[in-house]
């Protein structure tokens, strides 16, 4: 029976309870509600409050008491309920966090879970794409699944590793996306982009929802005899560079292309990195799309307009590919 990227979440984190007593959970409504998209409904039933822990909205007390208990060699996963109240915890994550490990070679093993993105309506403050707050900052990771496969095998990795972890999910994907997992376990390493589509025309680097964006705009233009490659970043920090210039040195064009708004995005590191490393095997200017300079808006027909789609792709890629 196929497994949907929220039920992939959930199976991986309860693997990774049932194989570590140090794992626990912490967050709003996550406990007796079930979380507020249902990803750990059941927990506290079967681990308990001591491990499924409820807590005050306060995302900066969540954070702290993470990054304490994380100190204390225990394995917290925090839930950020939206993504976009991450910032109320930035400045533990940013400046204490991300720093044990520099200033005193102390290990963090926190993941913070954080379900971000648009495609849900629901506004400014419950839509954002914040990944780009924590990719410049040095000593986290930065996960960005797109699949059901590596949202689980991906949370895995998240927990099992020794420092903070980000670990971003689309909530447009939770229910849309599903797929037959292996029955044994696996895990998918942190910092591997994967290739989702071969391609010899152009390049499409993207990653989370962006992936299946780049994918179905890929079959349109197949049809045209244009044969796309999409790469799927999966991790933004660390990030898999030599993966996203091996495929522009095999096409010779790239189009980059995320959800987050366009200043200061991915796409950016993108740009300069295939610049500085494989510049002399582009046959054309470096192109992106991505959301514009704007807070994601309320109104469905807004967000429809703000957010990349399938024909925004394709136009922009029909353009590269006569260039």
């Amino acid at each position: 029976m196929p497994t949907t990227y929220l039920e992939a979440i959930r199976e991986g984190l309860w693997e990774e309870m049932e194989r570590d007593p140090d794992v626990f959970l912490i967050g709003e409504d996550i406990g007796v509600y079930g979380g507020a998209f249902k990803v750990t409904a059941g927990f506290i039933e079967h681990f308990g409050a001591r491990r499924v822990v409820d807590t005050p909205i306060s995302e900066s007390g969540i954070v702290g008491a993470a990054i304490g208990a994380g100190l204390m060699g225990l394995r917290p996963v925090a839930e950020m309920q939206f993504a976009d109240f991450i910032s109320c915890g930035f400045d533990q994550i940013v400046n204490f966090a991300a720093k044990c490990r520099y200033r005193w070679n102390a290990a963090v093993p926190m993941v913070v879970r954080a379900p971000s993105g648009g495609g849900i309506h629901g506004g400014p403050f419950h839509s954002q794409n914040p990944e780009m707050w924590f990719v410049k900052t040095p000593g986290l990771k930065v996960i960005c699944p797109a699949t059901a496969y590596d949202a689980k095998g991906l949370i895995k990795s998240a927990v099992r590793d020794n420092d903070p972890v980000i670990f971003f999910e689309h909530k447009a994907l939770y229910r849309r996306i599903k797929e037959d997992l292996p029955a044994e376990e696996f895990t998918v390493p942190i910092g591997k982009a994967r290739v989702a589509r071969q391609g010899r025309d152009l390049s499409i680097i993207t990653y989370g929802a962006m992936v299946w964006v780049a994918l179905e705009a890929a079959e349109t233009l197949a049809a045209e005899g244009i044969e796309v490659e999409v790469i799927d970043l999966r991790t933004l920090l660390p990030l898999d560079r030599d993966t996203v210039c091996e495929s522009v040195k095999k096409t010779a064009k790239v189009l980059l292309l995320h959800e987050d708004t366009r200043t200061a995005g991915m796409a950016g590191e993108l740009a300069i990195t295939i610049t500085e490393t494989v510049f002399e095997h582009l046959d054309a200017p470096i192109v992106r799309v991505t959301a514009p300079d704007t807070p994601v808006p309320f109104s469905p027909p807004l967000e429809e307009a703000f957010l990349p789609n399938a024909a925004k792709v394709i136009e922009k890629a029909r353009w590269l590919h006569r260039y």
